[in-house]
């Protein structure tokens, strides 16, 4: 079959040059990053019309959270029409404009896909449900008989990632209590049936609509999820271990080996286009060792390296997870990839100082104690980036941790909108604290978010002096440390070199070289001095004379002049 070439694409120059393997992408979550329209939630057209400040900052590809159509139970991860735009975000003319601006700049961009369920409002659950039992109709989705004299119990015990069972039982078309649909998120998140051909056409259906459009490669939500064990038996997973998987014994909806051959499927469909169309999964799996069976080199691009966004701001620990990462990866010809932030995550500028954390997708609210102080948080977060910016492979940015922002943990109860809250009563707060609308220009209508002043969470006022326009130009700014170093890992190659360890430097630091950069990440050792002879890169906070102190990362070059 001959490679599909479409005008729009970037131009086959890049073709073979796998720029996944390095490259920096930018999490757009868009109903948060820049609302055109004034509603209060941001739009695609509001991304198009910042596409300028994402060039000036450096990143090479854009990943967007869904924006597909959805009734927006779980902000858009419960897709209705996976071929279309929901109209919060605009149009599918909309899309084009944006994908146009961004390959006008060379940026790539890569779309969220959720194929481990549907929406409840997708056509296809609405028909399985006046369907009969044993139709094809239901045999899209996973739905059994309950258990009990009447059927009245879940076919199993197993619980939703949300909270609450994983099964829902539906009325018939005759008005009787009948089958249980699984649903190992939301009730409105109805889990597929992968073992059906129907659904994994369909997939292919959907991955060929966008790939035709031009996108450059999908993000994969709940990769690890789509395979089911057939028994359904009854399972209790680690109450320590985090909500979307990872235990040591994978659980019966996670890392099932056949999930593997759908990814096979998905990469010899990638394949067949020109431009080097790339796979991202996010797959929560038990080790770096196992993730790395994701990315072998028939199966996809890149994996999100959770343990490394999961890891305490330890040296010790750090080096264990960049060396297990780097050889895994390695091992199996794949690139590593960093993350610290994402849209489910307490951002890393208030999560690496917390004492305790909270589990992953439980969220920080107003009576968390230890909340630390802007000014000493920062400081980490910003050394935490550039160790990260100067590991090799890819690195994922999630928006806003380029102007430094903290997690909102004190948004009033009243605003909060993500599903864990309400369906664990409060006592989870979840994920909105990471998600509130950036500030754009600290003297307009919500911080520049829009013309009106409308925001969907409300934006904190500590937030005014974090704006873009504040750091725009102010050297000793968070954007400008991002900016800096962006250009230096891109200058100096560092996403395709190797680490090569330098050891001395006592307990708490971590001190490397990649190609000619000599890293130095003082993570809680005593202070350390510059090596002689240096010349200083780029340093996260200023240097108190020669001396290195905790939470600080310099990027240093040994200079060879006689």
């Amino acid at each position: 079959m001959t490679p599909h070439h479409d005008p729009h694409h970037p131009p086959a120059a890049d073709a073979g040059r796998e720029w996944w393997r390095s490259a920096v992408i930018y999490q757009i979550y868009p109903r948060s990053f820049a609302d055109a329209n004034g509603d209060g939630i941001g739009d695609l057209p509001g991304i198009t019309a910042r596409m300028g400040d994402l060039q000036d900052l450096g990143i090479d590809a854009l990943w967007l959270s869904p924006f597909m159509t959805s009734p927006q139970k779980d902000a858009g991860y419960d897709v209705a029409d996976y071929c279309d735009v929901d109209p919060l975000f605009g149009t599918l003319a909309d899309f084009d404009d944006l994908l146009a601006a961004a390959h006008a700049r060379g940026i790539r961009i890569i779309v969220d896909l959720v194929p481990n369920h549907s929406s409840d409002q997708h056509i296809w659950f609405q028909q399985a449900l006046t369907a009969r039992p044993e139709s094809p109709e239901r045999k899209r989705y996973i739905f059994r008989n309950g258990r009990g004299e009447d059927g009245e119990l879940p076919p199993n015990n197993w619980q939703s990632i949300f909270g609450g069972p994983a099964w829902t039982r539906v009325t018939e078309a005759d008005g009787s209590l009948g089958q249980w649909y699984l649903h190992l998120f939301d009730s409105s998140q109805p889990d597929f049936d992968w073992s059906n051909e129907e659904v994994k056409e369909e997939f292919r259906r959907i991955l060929r609509f966008w790939l035709d459009r031009g996108v450059d490669g999908f993000r994969v939500d709940v990769a690890h999820g789509l395979v089911k064990d057939q028994d359904f038996a009854d399972y209790t997973p680690d109450p320590e271990a985090a909500s979307m998987g990872g235990e040591e014994t994978p659980a019966p909806y996670f890392e099932q080996p056949g999930v593997h051959e759908i990814y096979r499927d998905w990469r010899k469909l990638l394949n067949q286009y020109s431009g080097d169309r790339a796979l991202c999964g996010e797959a929560w799996t038990s080790s770096v060792e196992s993730m790395a069976l994701w990315v072998r080199p028939d199966e996809m691009h890149q994996t999100f390296n959770f343990e490394y966004l999961l890891a305490p701001w330890e040296a010790a620990e750090l080096r264990s997870i960049i060396e297990r990462s780097v050889s895994a990866f390695g091992g199996v010809g794949a690139p590593g990839t960093w993350v610290l932030s994402n849209h489910d995550v307490i951002r890393h500028t208030t999560r690496l100082s917390l004492t305790s954390e909270p589990a992953q997708g439980t969220g920080i609210g107003p009576d968390f104690p230890g909340i630390p102080e802007y000014d000493d948080a920062v400081l980490r977060g910003q050394a935490a980036t550039a160790l990260m910016l100067a590991l090799p492979g890819s690195a994922y940015i999630y928006q806003g941790e380029e102007l430094g922002l903290d997690e909102v943990h004190d948004l009033p109860a009243e605003s909060r909108q993500d599903p864990t809250w309400f369906r664990t009563n409060g006592e989870k707060v979840g994920r909105d604290g990471c998600r509130v609308p950036l500030p754009w220009d600290a003297d307009q209508p919500a911080y520049g978010f829009n013309r009106t002043g409308e925001s969907w969470l409300p934006q904190p006022a500590r937030w005014a002096s974090l704006a873009r326009d504040r750091q725009q130009a102010d050297p000793g700014s968070t954007l400008s440390l991002y900016r800096a170093l962006l250009r230096l890992r891109r200058d100096l190659g560092l996403g395709t070199g190797e680490i090569e360890w330098i050891e001395g430097y006592g307990e708490g630091v971590l001190a490397f070289q990649n190609r000619e950069v000599i890293v130095i990440a003082n993570i809680s050792g005593e202070p350390v001095d510059l090596p002689s002879g240096a010349e200083v890169l780029v340093t996260s906070r200023p240097l108190d004379g020669r001396e290195i102190h905790a939470d600080t990362t310099v990027w240093l070059r040994q200079n060879h002049s006689h």
